[in-house]
């Protein structure tokens, strides 16, 4: 039986999502909910369900709801994520938040919090890793073709330089200077972890060209963050916000290396290519090295990315997976937040090593053994 969902913030990504549920077989949209009365309307009568501007009114008209949608923005792009997640789950549905989980690190730590205590699935829209190529990468993992890892490498940001450069960012980014950090941040860490663990030792340096302060732009969107992970590779994570055009993957890669081979993810959904180390007594001159193999997917399309992340929760809430096994949860978007204001009192404190806040304890219910 399809699940019903309801839908609440209602812009470009929530539009997204509400295509992604009304053709998804495990989804059923019912509601649809925004305090820009316009909005919601539109939205309504295009997929045949009602509109509401208020998200109790939403959840009195339909008990029958079983999950909330949060695709609303804010600030930071996630100053309005934690209300409603609150109200739905109080109101005992699952939830599903867009990315960041939230702009504020206390509330974000409350909203897996009280997600647990209500055995609730709390999933957030960590898409990146929901592609064909970062799927064969992991199984790649799996088959042992990486063997211990040894690094991982991650660069991620908007194409562009100075002369493309406008100043202001919009409502959501204009006079915060952490704006970036906080709304992109999320997709590299949550990829860095999703293949190589856990976080431990964190050293951040960060900046903005000369151009942005000349304009008196106060965002600080340049970040080159060093990692250790726990199971003792290391790792590098570069974000910038258009302030460069990189090489390598365009805007999107990441590479992750190991005694066995190494794979690198170019464009997010486009290409995955597998470096096997050499073969024993196969001799290499500088700059060779053994054949790769390529998966040239030929998409390019990172919008893609929600209806396949979309399907996933579907996938684990109608099969009632173990909560502690919900793929992209609140947990997993809450340790990318903890990495992220842990990379920013690291720069506030010139550099310094921080070891992130530790995440709370995997809620495992005695039915899950």
């Amino acid at each position: 039986m399809a699940l019903k969902v309801g839908l609440v913030g209602l812009k470009g990504i929530g539009q997204n999502h509400a295509n992604s549920y009304s053709t998804d077989p495990l989804a059923q949209l019912v509601a649809v909910c925004d305090v820009i009365k316009s909005r919601a309307d539109e939205l309504a009568a295009k997929h045949n369900v009602k509109a509401y501007y208020k998200l109790t009114d939403m959840l009195d008209a339909h008990p029958e709801l079983d999950i909330v949608d949060v695709s609303t923005g804010g600030s930071e792009n996630g100053s309005w994520h934690f209300e409603p997640t609150m109200i739905a789950l109080n109101a005992g549905k699952h939830v599903l938040v867009e990315k960041p989980i939230s702009n504020d690190i206390n509330e974000a730590r409350e909203m897996v919090k009280l997600a647990a205590e209500k055995d609730l699935y709390l999933g957030c829209n960590l898409n990146h890793y929901f592609t064909d190529v970062a799927r064969d990468a992991k199984q790649l993992m799996a088959d042992g073709k990486i063997g211990e890892q040894v690094y991982c490498l991650q660069r991620m940001g908007f194409i562009g330089g100075e002369a493309g450069y406008n100043p202001g960012g919009g409502p959501n980014f204009d006079g915060f200077p952490y704006a970036h950090l906080k709304a992109f941040l999320a997709h590299p860490f949550g990829l860095m972890r999703h293949f190589c663990g856990d976080i431990t030792h964190l050293q951040a340096f960060m900046d903005k060209p000369s151009y942005r302060r000349h304009a008196n732009d106060l965002m600080v969107s340049i970040a080159s963050i060093h990692v250790r992970f726990e199971n003792g590779a290391i790792g590098y994570m570069f974000s910038q916000r258009g302030d460069a055009t990189m090489g390598l993957g365009g805007w999107w890669s990441i590479e992750v290396g190991g005694t066995k081979g190494t794979f690198c993810i170019e464009n997010c959904v486009e290409k995955l290519t597998y470096y096997p180390t050499p073969a024993p007594g196969e001799k290499l001159g500088l700059g060779e090295q053994p054949k790769p193999i390529v998966t040239d997917t030929g998409l390019k399309d990172f919008n893609i990315t929600f209806g396949a992340r979309i399907h996933a929760y579907l996938e684990d809430v109608t099969n009632n997976v173990p909560k502690h096994k919900l793929r992209a949860s609140g947990r997993d978007a809450l340790a990318t937040l903890e990495y992220t204001f842990a990379a920013i009192e690291s720069y506030e404190q010139g550099g310094i090593l921080v070891r992130p806040h530790a995440l709370p304890s995997l809620n495992r219910h005695p039915r899950d053994f």
